[in-house]
């Protein structure tokens, strides 16, 4: 017999309706909490929701200090980074000296072991182990950010909680599994299943990049649990013993950066996992996924902080040493212009992340889009600023540090860290699907009231409903989009201190009115089509990701100030980067319009078509045979296991 119509090899086969509509029941529904980056989107700076910029409390920044003295000095004395780039491994000793030293429970509360640090110092701890290791900071906040221990804080029983702390705090490490061989940002289609047996779930399915999987003691894996009498079935998530029977750990994946992470292909054949270790009730996997990732996509902005960081201290020393034509590299406009961006741009982006963790920590704000912002923007900007070093080095740039210490040179790895740092435009959701998970949040009080006006499905008695809400929601709104206090001279007066920061938040509060005009006025538009305009969409939310940026950095600033540190020259680095992120705001607001959408959807159908095939021809291709996509179907194993727990 043959596989079904809608079902292959165990895959559900979805329609894109049915795909957004798993999605949308993921999301969060309720705003319970005020978000500044919302109200942002809809044309209302709220300024009074970050400044006075939040702080943590005495007895949380001691102990944050005194542990990050602690990791400093081990990083210093234990890590060699150039080894495990060498080696594509961290070594053993090192992963247990983090053990020893309380890394792995950074955010586990300390009743379970752990350090119970806030989320503002747990990033400046990533930020200090990335910059010695990017791979040890993977390490880490993998095993913390999105593995066992965040969801069992979020939403595990006080059973799972004293079972599997402790352990992770010290002993063992976790790994979150999701992604499939065919399956990424489209959940609707796993394939990997958990049916119920008892007092268990029989798990069967193939996981791919499982970070931290070839060395996990723990996973958090997600199955679909089929519909049936007495279980609401859906996807669902589990904590799992990696040395569980049927578990294989297929392959150590090995990247273009990052060499050192353990990130592999986990197969499940007839896995018995207790229904103890559920998470959460059947079908809340997606839910619980979302809801980790809202502060764990924040360990993403700390290595990208950690990269700006360091990319300025080189920039600085390189372009001091190094002189053309008579004088130092620096004092050559070209070159400048790039060391002043990346300064800048370090400070706007230490600012969003200290911002967003903080705000994390008080839990007042809701943060899903600050956390989502912060990601976004961090992973791509801290990609300009690396290449931008790259740039200044110049051939030393593209030069191996292996090779430059070979002839006497420093060591410099500037082409290391633009391999380890490209992956965070893809890793815990890519650029354009950030854009669209923004974009669905940003315009949520719009759908809220007119959703059912453009939804085909809706019958003509709720459209005229939603019709009538819709009415009085925007005769209030859209009054409030005509004028503000970025009009009136004087305002925000109280970030004027030798610099004057006030003009950049004057232009925030103006140019959040004109974005959410814009998004109006594009919905009014494409109506249902405005799903599908996805570079519109992510214009609206790269204007939103500066806005936002340029808050943090003149709010950041004025907390600098007022605490007497180096005030003046944050003043000064805060204004140089909403002058530059003003220019960017003001090209993206050109593009919302004047754009070649329309031309590229077609060239894209003559490409997929074969159009412009000869346009192929003259090249030899050196890709090897094979399938685009591994099979992934269930069954037992066929290869060695290649799990590596470490004691």
């Amino acid at each position: 017999m043959s596989a079904s119509p809608t079902e292959s090899a165990g895959r559900p086969t979805v329609s894109e309706r049915e795909a957004r509509q798993v999605a949308e029941a993921a999301r969060e529904q309720e705003w319970r909490k005020p978000s500044f980056a919302k109200e942002l989107f809809l044309g209302r700076f709220r300024l009074d929701l970050v400044h006075p910029h939040p702080m943590p409390t005495d007895e949380a920044a001691q102990r944050g200090e005194e542990f990050l003295a602690k990791l400093r000095d081990f990083c210093e004395t234990k890590v060699d980074g150039a080894l495990i780039e060498r080696e594509a491994r961290i070594p053993d000793e090192v992963i247990n000296g983090l053990k020893e030293l309380g890394a792995f429970g950074m955010k586990i509360d300390t009743k379970y072991g752990g350090l119970g640090l806030t989320q503002v110092y747990y990033n400046k701890a990533l930020t200090l182990a990335g910059s010695a290791s990017p791979a040890i900071g993977v390490l880490l906040s993998a095993h913390q950010s999105i593995g066992v221990p965040q969801p069992l804080k979020l939403f595990g029983t006080t059973e799972q909680k004293e079972q599997f702390l402790p352990r992770c705090a010290r002993t063992d490490i976790s790994a979150f599994l999701l992604t499939e061989p065919d399956v990424g940002s489209d959940p609707a289609r796993l394939a990997t299943s958990a049916v119920p047996d008892g007092d268990d779930y029989v798990l069967d399915g193939v996981k791919l990049w499982t970070t931290n999987g070839v060395v996990a003691d723990l996973l958090v894996v997600m199955a679909r649990v089929p519909k049936s009498e007495g279980h609401k079935g859906g996807i669902t998530a589990f904590v799992v013993e990696t040395n569980s029977p049927g578990v294989t750990v297929e392959n150590r994946n090995a990247f273009m950066g990052l060499r050192g992470i353990e990130n592999g292909v986990t197969r499940f054949h007839q896995v018995r996992v207790p229904a103890a270790n559920r998470i959460g009730p059947e079908g809340a996997g997606l839910k619980i996924a979302l809801t980790t990732l809202n502060t764990g996509r924040l360990s993403l902005p700390a290595s990208c902080v950690a990269a700006g960081k360091w990319c300025l201290k080189i920039a600085r020393e390189w372009s001091a040493a190094r002189e053309q034509w008579g004088k130092p590299i620096a004092h050559h406009e070209a070159v400048g212009q790039k060391i002043s961006f990346i300064a800048a741009t370090t400070f706007a982006l230490e600012a969003v992340l200290d911002l967003s963790s903080q705000m994390a920590d008080e839990d007042r704000n809701d943060i899903r889009i600050e956390g989502a912002l912060a990601k976004l923007y961090a992973s791509e900007m801290a990609w300009l600023i690396v290449d931008e070093l790259v740039q200044i080095r110049g051939g030393r740039g593209f030069e191996t540090a292996e090779s430059l210490r070979a002839r006497g040179e420093r060591a410099v790895p500037a082409e290391q860290v633009l391999r380890d740092l490209r992956i965070n435009r893809i890793f815990e959701g890519s650029t354009e699907i950030m854009h669209l998970l923004i974009a669905r949040e940003a315009v949520d009080a719009h759908l809220s009231v007119a959703g059912d006006l453009i939804d085909p499905e809706k019958s003509l008695q709720d459209k005229a409903k939603a019709g009538a809400n819709a009415g009085v929601f925007y005769a209030k709104w859209l009054p409030k989009l005509v004028a503000g206090q970025g009009q009136l001279p004087y305002s925000y007066g109280e970030f004027k201190h030798g610099v004057d920061l006030s003009p950049h938040l004057r232009y925030v509060e103006r140019t959040s009115r004109k974005l959410a005009r814009s998004t109006f006025y594009a919905m009014s538009r494409w109506q249902g089509k405005m799903e599908t305009k996805q570079g519109f969409l992510g214009r609206i939310v790269d204007i939103g990701a500066e806005l936002f940026a340029m808050s943090a950095a003149c709010v950041r600033a004025e907390l600098l100030r007022s605490q007497d540190d180096h005030g003046r020259e944050a003043y000064q680095l805060a204004d140089a980067f909403c002058r530059q992120s003003r220019l960017r705001v003001e090209e993206l607001f050109g593009r919302l319009w004047n754009n070649t959408d329309d031309l590229d959807r077609k060239v894209v159908k003559g490409v997929m078509s074969g159009t412009y095939e000869w346009l192929e021809e003259g090249i030899v291709d050196p890709s090897g045979e094979g399938l685009w996509i591994a099979e992934a179907d269930p069954g037992p194993s066929k290869k060695e296991n290649v799990h590596r727990p470490i004691r």
